[in-house]
């Protein structure tokens, strides 16, 4: 087990210089208590449950005959009951315990009617448990992303805006008129959310519209779902923490400003893209085609303001499990948001559509960006909720690097394997039997499945290291150690 090093004298990561702040946010963090937990315990179990599907349908693409004994188990449904687990039930759970923490404490105020937050994520996990049985059971809607049955969005509906009442209840009542960063980026996605999911629903599902209309919203919806959401979460959450563990404020607020409302003009129409070659209006596609390609403008800006803040601190990032997870995340960021607008190009798009190499790029953005993140916000998080620290320096060393090389590996092999994949679709003298193409992805599934068992083994480090500090074992460490760094017992080496 690591510990800081012995010429630094050991603080915990509840001090501060002025005493009257540290009993303010110790009061932030206690009202958050109960409902931080609940909502990463719930986290944790969908991440559980979400990877074994994953690992379940991976296998599938290369032994097709594996768990084929029940429907319940066919490729279609276990991908989408994968898809929902991950996203609605990892990641919103997330972001509910993550950054209504980090709201409540830059609005200076502790939680009023803790009560809400509980009943409106019971109301949440239970919508999802049903939705998932239902798309297990065959009640799927064959919508991409928006797969859930009909009879169980009213109770995520129900708990989503319960959720977002509260964020805006917690802003209202904030001490003082300065708005952090942070705070624009919550704001933006706890309107955007309720706006994109409530428009999927009702033209697609409960009054569908006419035509080629669906295809348009289904991917106005699934994209945005990503960069109207998970993005801007994961932004705030990064604004905040970076700063906050380095002691030192962001390099430029402007900077921020301009990344934020850049990211807010233009990616919403950026979904279309997806729909390049089909059936839709060719001003449409051009218009998500030149958003796709300005998307360069808000990541450039984050990077720079991140790089500049980050600049002259690598041994203090490396060390912390909060800045290597959240740096990785961020970094990874950039390099998808690049890859991204690449493929909105047509003479790219030609070749990576209808492939895994779009897969590959879904993975990148919603794991290596926005999950990375997330799992630094917890690592920062609970110390301050539960007063208590990390027990395990090596698991969170393992976590971090069974999921860092598990998520790279399978965004390499995925992206290699849709590029070879989509210029042999594009060649049919050459390659004429589409079964031929598809036999030509098996060693790439098999890499596939191999990072998945990686990831597996980073989750279950991850799901021991919290509940093993959530029944005390970190107790001690405050006291004696100070906080878990990522550092050798030999003074000054790292892992």
């Amino acid at each position: 087990m690591s510990q800081a090093p012995k010429n630094v004298a050991p603080t915990t990561p509840y001090s501060s210089a002025d005493a009257s702040i540290r009993a303010e946010l110790s009061e932030i963090d206690a009202s958050l208590r109960v409902s931080s937990l609940f909502f990463i315990t719930s986290a944790i179990f969908w991440l559980m449950a979400g990877t074994i599907l994953a690992l379940i349908a991976a296998i599938k693409l290369h032994e097709p005959s594996f768990a084929a004994g029940s429907e319940l188990t066919t490729f279609g449904r276990i991908r989408s009951a994968h898809m929902n687990a991950m996203a609605l039930g990892f990641g919103n759970n997330m972001i509910f315990a993550v950054c209504t923490w980090i709201m409540a404490r830059l609005c200076r105020t502790p939680i009023r009617h803790g009560g809400l937050l509980l009943i409106a994520g019971s109301f949440w996990n239970l919508g999802l448990t049903v939705g998932i049985a239902g798309i297990i059971k065959g009640d799927i809607t064959s919508v991409e992303w928006l797969e859930i049955p009909k009879y169980a969005t009213p109770l995520l509906a129900i708990s989503y805006v319960l959720i977002g009442v509260w964020g805006i209840m917690a802003f209202r009542f904030r001490k003082g008129e300065h708005v952090y960063v942070s705070q624009w980026y919550f704001l933006g996605a706890l309107f955007w959310f309720p706006w994109l999911y409530i428009v999927a629903q009702v033209m697609i599902i409960w009054a569908p519209a006419q035509g080629v209309v669906q295809s348009v919203t289904n991917w106005w919806f699934a994209h945005n779902y990503l960069g109207l959401w998970l993005t801007p979460m994961a932004l705030g959450t990064a604004y905040y923490l970076i700063p906050k563990v380095l002691g030192r404020p962001i390099y430029s607020y402007y900077l921020s400003v301009l990344g934020f409302w850049s990211l807010a003009i233009f990616y919403n129409w950026a979904g279309v893209h997806h729909l390049i070659g089909g059936p839709v209006p060719v001003w449409l596609l051009s218009a998500g085609i030149v958003a796709s390609v300005m998307m360069v403008i808000p990541v450039i800006v984050v990077a720079i303001n991140h790089h500049m803040t980050l600049i002259g601190s690598r041994l203090n990032w490396w060390k912390s499990p909060t800045l290597r997870f959240v740096v990785f995340g961020a970094v990874n960021y950039t390099l998808v948001s690049i890859i991204g607008s690449t493929m909105a190009l047509r003479t790219v798009n030609m070749t990576t559509h209808f492939t895994h190499f779009t897969v590959g790029h879904a993975h990148h953005g919603v794991y290596a960006f926005f999950a990375m993140i997330m799992f630094g916000g917890v690592y920062y998080m609970m110390p301050r909720v539960l007063n208590r620290e990390w027990p395990s320096a090596s698991l969170i060393r393992v976590h971090f690097w069974m999921c860092a090389l598990g998520i790279l590996l399978m965004v390499f092999a995925l992206q290699i394997c849709g590029w070879i994949q989509g210029t042999q679709m594009n060649d049919a003298i050459n390659y004429p039997d589409f079964l031929q193409i598809v036999k030509s992805t098996r060693p790439y599934m098999i890499i596939r499945s191999i990072s998945g068992v990686m990831l597996m083994v980073g989750h279950l480090a991850f799901g021991l290291n919290f509940f093993w500090m959530l029944f005390s074992a970190g107790a001690h460490r405050v006291q004696q150690e100070g906080p878990t760094l990522l550092i050798s017992k030999k003074e000054g080496s790292k892992t």
